[in-house]
């Protein structure tokens, strides 16, 4: 039987991913940003309050850089999504992270991590409480550490975890269950 719960934001997996933008001094602001996704082939889309410091960032620099968290550095990751870059400026150094300037948009690629986005904005929509940002994919950086011996990208290497809204819990993803546009191709062919 199913249960209602009235209107939830409850979607799994949520993946964790660092939300890294530059301030008006080139500082480095990183936030893990739950609510954001892809949006098309080279598209991403962020849900923002308006009041973060990644958000003014973003107005500033109509860019930003999206990393995938990794086990590795979940700590790090969390400890992003617990202190506000309003409150404390140095909250990027205090992890001991490093970052470089991306080649293509005005924000810090976060190079402890396997992937990186590099986004510039395409549409600002501000609403009472939140704002939702479009971004542009204009390059994908990977580190050669998530590649196999075929030269594709390995999703069991980039040891990546997820965020669960039921219960606020990080679980880790990268066992394969099934090839996708494969194994339901038995009951398409059934149909025919």
């Amino acid at each position: 039987m199913l249960k209602d719960l009235g209107p939830k934001p409850f979607l799994f997996p949520m993946p964790v991913l660092l939300l890294a933008t530059y301030d008006e001094n080139k500082k480095v602001n990183v936030m893990n940003m739950a609510w954001g996704g892809i949006y098309g082939d080279e598209k991403v889309v962020l849900d923002l309050d308006p009041s973060h410091k990644s958000y003014r960032n973003i107005k500033l620099n109509k860019s930003f850089t999206l990393s995938v968290a990794d086990i590795p550095h979940l700590k790090e990751a969390d400890y992003f999504g617990i202190v506000s870059g309003n409150k404390d400026a140095d909250k990027f150094e205090r992890t001991g992270l490093r970052a470089a300037p991306s080649s293509f948009v005005d924000a810090p690629i976060l190079l402890d991590f396997p992937i990186s986005l590099e986004c510039s904005v395409l549409e600002i929509v501000e609403e009472k409480n939140d704002v939702h940002i479009v971004g542009r994919i204009l390059n994908t950086l990977a580190d050669d550490r998530i590649f196999d011996e075929t030269g594709k990208i390995d999703a069991t290497k980039i040891q990546a975890f997820v965020y669960d809204t039921f219960q606020h819990n990080y679980y880790a993803i990268g066992e394969k269950v099934g090839k996708a546009f494969s194994d339901g191709r038995s009951l398409a062919e059934q149909n025919k």
